[in-house]
């Protein structure tokens, strides 16, 4: 990290870096279910390795524990919906709908933490509503079964990622530690072997078929679970809440642009008009947001 200096530089390349994420298990030819065990047993082995070499110690309590495996049971739920949204619509749109995660934050903040909303998240949530709309289609009843699926697995996957992101905070609580870094090496783990578990139970094989799947698997877990973060989390607390807002736009819009470069994606105006409201809706629903990392995937 001492390499690249600038907060801001290291910002964006975290966004970029994590953008490739669903590229990776679009190219992999494992299931759903095994590419996300992967990216979370290699990437968290890699952050269990960096935790050995700099000293730091698994000093939590048995509180911060119990958070963090509630935690990693809301990761994997969030992995294997997305990793099955990506197939079926693809990641772009898989992306774009799992950062519907702040809205998820929003609505649990106001009903549950008692929290006034500002005036650019009222405004953020029904733009949300329009740019899904848009993409989708208004004739729900006409699209292709896989489609809709697609979109509810992407709608659960916001879901699970907010309950991700609600119960890492809560782990954080009086940590003396900038960085989730003990954290998510944690999660990672412990979600690796939920869904080593999951894979066995739905007779889904965890091994890697070719070198080629096994090259796109370690860019996975290294460059976009272990190193993106890394980036992401490292630059938070040094920049500015718009800075981190932009960065979390940055993230979805890549994941379209290598969506459309590398598989072809075939946009209509009106799913262009509705991604592009969505994207100022995420962007306007995490300004409010403290310096932390949401939305990156």
């Amino acid at each position: 990290m001492r390499v690249l200096g600038s907060p801001t530089l290291r910002l964006f390349i975290g966004a970029a870096l994590i953008s490739l994420s669903p590229v990776w298990v679009k190219l992999v030819s494992v299931s759903p279910t095994t590419s996300g065990f992967y990216r979370v047993l290699i990437g968290g082995l890699a952050l269990a390795a960096y935790l050995v070499f700099s000293g730091q110690r698994l000093q939590l309590s048995k509180r911060t524990w119990q958070i963090l495996l509630v935690a990693a049971v809301f990761f994997a739920l969030d992995l294997w919906f997305w990793h099955r949204s990506i197939y079926y619509i693809g990641p772009g749109l898989a992306t774009l709908l799992a950062n519907f995660q702040v809205f998820i934050m929003t609505a649990v903040g106001i009903v549950i933490l008692r929290e006034s909303p500002r005036p650019l998240q009222l405004l953020a949530i029904p733009l949300a509503l329009l740019g899904l709309a848009l993409i989708v289609g208004l004739d729900w009843g006409n699209l292709p079964k896989d489609y809709r699926l697609g979109v509810i697995f992407g709608l659960l996957t916001a879901v699970s990622y907010a309950g991700y992101l609600l119960s890492l905070r809560r782990s954080r609580q009086g940590s003396q530690h900038k960085l989730p870094t003990r954290e998510v090496a944690i999660i990672s783990l412990v979600t690796a072997a939920i869904l080593g578990a999951t894979a066995l139970v739905e007779g889904e094989s965890l091994a890697i078929p070719t070198l080629d799947d096994a090259t796109w698997l370690v860019c996975y877990g290294i460059l976009s679970h272990c190193i993106g973060w890394m980036f992401i989390a490292s630059s938070l607390p040094h920049v500015s809440t718009a800075e981190a807002g932009i960065a979390l736009l940055l993230q979805p819009t890549l994941s379209f642009v290598w969506d459309v470069l590398f598989f072809a994606r075939a946009m209509t105006a009106t799913e262009l008009a509705g991604a592009g409201i969505a994207l100022v809706a995420i962007y306007l629903g995490s300004r409010p947001a403290s310096k932390q990392v949401q939305g990156a995937r």
